[in-house]
């Protein structure tokens, strides 16, 4: 695979204080993969269930944010068919790798069908990543997560059976723990669908490419900005404060994906004419321009108020699915007409 490992240095803080570990990750490195987890957490709206408003719940989504980087390295077939779900490249005009490649708005339903149409067009599959199908499918494994826990929580309590009670807490508190990694798994994807680097060709210096503006074509460029930078000069609160307002109507997943993948890509061109100017780069006190620290904190405020809407709104989504065998819509156990017991101890 043509990308090389970007190996970073990361720190955890929260709120003033600070934490540090030494870790060894790549794709925004381990502190812009939890301040996205951690902010999109606390600014999740009173909807939501109490658990995920809980400050444990946010320093947990803070360290699940990094786990798809922890388990690289574990071998065939693991490497090969994950690594590839951290980016997309996609050149100036939108399209996979290059005019032979669809855009995002016009990617096909599945995978397995994304990855023959490359094949067709010549483009190599892992070359090109599927970060779009990464963030899809696990927005859909958390909207269903929520269907359970929707139907669990409001069964709990109403059965006035006790083992039957106390089977659903069981398994009301099962599901909160998987809930909690499914939103970590979001957020690494939609966090790096926030970093210019995993959107383009240009992934790590300009490339091969012309290169009218003369951008440079250091292989250092990606991890020094995902990594060092971030861990030395972005703040918890600052990327709190950048965050914009959540965006809940009119939700279509595909699009609403095309649509943030591809504000990122513009971020591309922008990100290299900063780099030229040294916005990246500390001066001999450690310093560095405030251009630089800007545009890194909006890029980490992007990433974290996508994930709390999609978080929001696979929650929202859960409301009206049904789940379960035999079938029971979460709508009708929440109002108490239907009994769920045999959907959820499974029918045989």
């Amino acid at each position: 695979m043509k990308r090389i490992a970007l190996v970073a240095a990361a720190a955890l803080i929260v709120g003033a204080g600070g934490i540090f570990t030494a870790t060894q990750v790549d794709a925004w490195g381990a502190t812009g993969h939890r301040f996205v987890g951690v902010a999109a957490m606390r600014a999740l709206p009173n909807e939501l269930p109490a658990f995920l408003r809980d400050p444990g719940a946010a320093a947990e989504v803070g360290e699940l944010s990094r786990e798809p980087d922890r388990t690289k390295g574990a071998g065939q077939p693991h490497d090969r068919e994950r690594d590839t779900a951290h980016f997309v490249d996609l050149d100036d005009g939108g399209h996979v790798m290059n005019s032979r490649g669809p855009t995002l708005s016009e990617l096909p339903t599945l995978k397995s069908e994304y990855d023959a149409q490359l094949l067709a067009a010549g483009i190599e599959v892992n070359d090109a990543g599927y970060l779009p199908y990464a963030i899809m499918d696990a927005y859909q494994h958390l909207a269903r997560d929520f269907a359970t826990w929707r139907v669990l929580n409001a069964a709990e309590a109403r059965e006035a059976d006790p083992a039957r009670r106390a089977w659903y807490r069981e398994d009301r508190l099962r599901r909160e723990a998987l809930i909690l990694r499914d939103i970590g798994y979001l957020s690494h994807y939609i966090g790096d669908g926030s970093q210019p680097h995993h959107m383009s060709i240009h992934y790590n210096g300009w490339g091969d490419y012309p290169n009218p503006e003369g951008f440079t074509n250091s292989r250092q460029t990606h991890g020094a900005f995902e990594g060092g930078f971030i861990r030395r000069n972005m703040r918890l609160d600052a990327v709190e404060a950048a965050m914009p307002a959540p965006n809940l109507d009119g939700f279509e997943m595909r699009a609403r994906m095309a649509s943030y993948l591809n504000s990122t890509l513009a971020q591309v061109v922008p990100f290299y004419r900063l780099e030229k100017t040294g916005a990246f780069a500390a001066d001999a006190e450690g310093a560095v321009l405030a251009s630089g620290a800007e545009f890194a904190t909006a890029r980490l405020a992007s990433g974290a108020a996508e994930l709390r809407d999609w978080i929001t709104l696979a929650w929202r989504e859960a409301g009206t699915a049904s789940i379960g065998w035999p079938a029971v819509k979460v709508a009708e156990v929440e109002a108490g007409t239907a009994d769920p017991w045999l959907s959820m101890i499974g029918e045989d």
